[in-house]
């Protein structure tokens, strides 16, 4: 523990990178999709174009812009000042009466993820109108069968809820396979391990002193993520706290041994490091 406190950079890397990442991850990434410039197209303004076109206006994923010209839509697009258009046809109303009126979606596709959640909230928006328009008309809105889907966890899909619960991941990762790493490394580079061999104490003591310290860092660094995730976040904890924490500290503990047999493997500590990075943070990191 003495070790662990007179080292700047273990305490760096235990308790500055933990906060340092909630902070990014929470704060600075975020897969959401709001707001969205986006041109609507109306070729002819009749009434159903309208009510339609409100849809998009009055959605919290949108921020519409309206033309009748598709070559101004396509312009405002090349000029990346609109990432979708939606075009409602000059015959939306007759093709309306015929039962079929198609509404084309183009959005803007450098970023494939952002234009699939772009043209899922666009499908969104025209199902919800063709639903009440069709209450309105007396119709039922669906055929015989009519499947409703409802998703039971995180049902306001906020990103937030997948970021900061993959962070236990990262951060017990780093702390338990990273420092450790370069426990037994630095004691090799320091020359400090061969007069640690001649004192009485044992090997298991050794191991539990190098060990012991950093499985507290670890659930120190699980602790922080879980409360800050839950009060800066919002992000709900649902479940046993405890089954959550014996879980946590198998966790750590594989990391701590991947951790030391890397350490005790090598006797360079830019070498444990980089061993470290490869065999245990960046497959968590991925996973």
């Amino acid at each position: 523990m003495l070790q662990v406190m007179r080292d700047p950079s273990s305490i760096a890397l235990a308790l500055v990178m933990p906060v340092i990442l909630i902070l990014v991850f929470g704060y600075g990434l975020s897969l959401d999709v709001q707001n969205v410039p986006v041109a609507v197209v109306m070729e002819n303004p009749t009434p159903d174009a309208t009510d339609l076109a409100g849809g998009f206006q009055l959605s919290p994923y949108f921020h519409a812009s309206f033309t009748t010209s598709m070559t101004t839509a396509e312009e405002w697009m090349k000029d990346r000042k609109v990432d979708a258009i939606v075009r409602l046809r000059a015959n939306l109303a007759r093709e309306l009466q015929l039962g079929n009126a198609p509404v084309q979606v183009i959005a803007y596709g450098v970023d494939a993820n952002r234009a699939r959640i772009i043209q899922g909230y666009a499908q969104g928006v025209v199902k919800l109108w063709a639903a009440r328009k069709s209450s309105n008309q007396g119709g039922s809105g669906a055929g015989p069968v009519r499947i409703q889907s409802r998703t039971w966890y995180n049902d306001a899909v906020d990103s937030h809820y997948f970021l900061v619960p993959g962070l236990v991941v990262l951060i017990m990762t780093l702390i338990g396979a990273l420092l450790t790493s370069l426990v037994m490394a630095r004691e090799w580079e320091r020359g400090t391990l061969e007069a640690l061999f001649v004192t009485p104490v044992r090997i298991y003591e050794i191991l539990l002193g190098k060990t012991v310290p950093y499985f507290i860092l670890g659930m120190g660094g699980l602790m922080l993520t879980v409360v800050a995730g839950r009060y800066l976040f919002e992000v709900p904890l649902r479940g046993s706290l405890i089954v959550l924490i014996g879980v946590s500290s198998l966790y750590l503990l594989v990391a701590l041994g991947i951790g030391l047999l890397i350490s005790s493997a090598t006797r360079n500590q830019f070498v444990a490091s980089q061993l470290a990075l490869v065999i245990t943070f960046m497959p968590a990191f991925f996973l």
